[in-house]
């Protein structure tokens, strides 16, 4: 049986084949990889500083990184050739060279112009008078490999959702959701849960909301006090080997009014429409619309005020976008985003978010805790 860690080898060289199968249809002899995350997906390392020339050819992948992280590197990296020096893309690029690459394929999304200016610098001094490697950019092709999660980066999503499930019910079944808290005291308390029960982090600041404050989309915790009778909006999610969750539950504290709980079921009812138009080859637009119809059949389309979902993983926002200014269509192994809300600004508003993975079949759900309205 293969380790963990052969199993992390060998599912980072099959990604670096398929963009090596990108980069072949492009025209490239190589793509040089500057994005951080991007390097981490292709290789597995994770360190502050690196990058990655990997040959259309399969020759041979270079990564490079500075001397802190040697050791780090060869024992995430075990496979590749490591290249040491603190300047990693000029390194790189005169590696590049020296191999003879004619085209190099880079992130023109993640180099800045300066960036740019600085490597076609390199490219130059290193040919010496040979012919100076063409530039041509891959612009997101890593970013839609991984759009598309594998079974080990679908299992560290349910990881991941796992504990903020958990870190959730601990809270309210304990009381820590109760008139008299701030709004601080309670995202500090779940962020601490989350890491208590394996998190290496939140996956982005948690967000808590309540009374008028809940109709505000992102809105940052204060010290705002919980009061009965109010909504309480939280949108959290915790990091897992790398993976983020993501997911919000919006409460009543106290007695539920009859506007809130209509709000509330408007909300459910647009998320369930999401949720069920999650199917392959659905575009993204479309699957914003089956969502937003029903708010906005209710009247309350102004109240809407940002897309449907997003996809997560490595990043907490990452593709696909669903939306109305989306593009593109749902592919199985898609990790998504539905989070439908209703917004009253001076009222308060309702969110419902879950994390899916697109399937052949119907969607799974990765934020097991419940939709019901809870009353606390």
């Amino acid at each position: 049986m293969a380790s963990r860690v052969e199993e992390r080898v060998a599912s980072a060289a099959a990604r670096r084949d398929a963009l090596r199968a990108t980069a072949a249809e492009r025209g490239l002899d190589a793509v040089l990889v500057t994005h951080l995350l991007n390097v981490r997906y292709l290789t597995g390392f994770t360190g502050s500083n690196g990058a990655l020339l990997v040959r259309a050819d399969g020759s041979g992948d270079l990564l490079g990184t500075d001397g802190r992280y040697t050791t780090q590197a060869g024992a995430q990296v075990p496979d590749l050739e490591l290249v040491i020096d603190r300047g990693t893309v000029p390194a790189l690029a005169r590696a590049a060279v020296r191999r003879g690459v004619a085209r190099l394929g880079y992130e023109s999304h993640d180099l800045t112009v300066d960036g740019l200016h600085g490597l076609e610098r390199v490219l130059a001094d290193a040919a010496a008078g040979r012919p100076v490697p063409e530039l041509a950019s891959v612009r997101r092709a890593v970013e839609a490999q991984r759009a598309i999660k594998d079974d080990g980066e679908i299992a560290a999503l349910r990881r991941a959702c796992a504990v903020a499930d958990q870190a959730l019910a601990e809270l309210a079944g304990e009381g820590a959701l109760r008139p008299g808290r701030t709004e601080l005291e309670v995202g500090r308390e779940l962020d601490a849960r989350m890491l208590r029960l394996g998190a290496e982090a939140p996956s982005f600041e948690t967000i808590v909301a309540t009374g008028a404050n809940s109709a505000i989309p992102h809105h940052r915790p204060d010290s705002t006090v919980l009061c009965e009778g109010n909504f309480l909006k939280l949108d959290f999610g915790a990091t897992v080997d790398g993976y983020h969750s993501d997911m919000t539950r919006t409460l009543v504290l106290g007695h539920a009014a009859d506007w809130q709980r209509e709000v509330y079921e408007l909300v459910a009812a647009s998320q369930a429409a999401g949720r069920a138009a999650l199917v392959v080859g659905a575009d993204v637009v479309a699957v914003d619309s089956a969502a937003r119809d029903v708010i906005v059949g209710a009247g309350h389309g102004d109240h809407f005020t940002h897309g449907l979902g997003h996809g997560v993983g490595l990043e907490i926002h990452e593709a696909p976008g669903i939306g109305q200014l989306g593009a593109g269509t749902l592919a199985a192994g898609m990790a998504v985003t539905v989070e439908p809300g209703v917004y009253l600004p001076g009222h308060g508003g309702v969110r419902i978010e879950d994390t899916l993975i697109v399937t052949d079949d119907a969607p799974e759900l990765l934020t097991l805790t419940s939709k019901e309205l809870l009353v606390l």
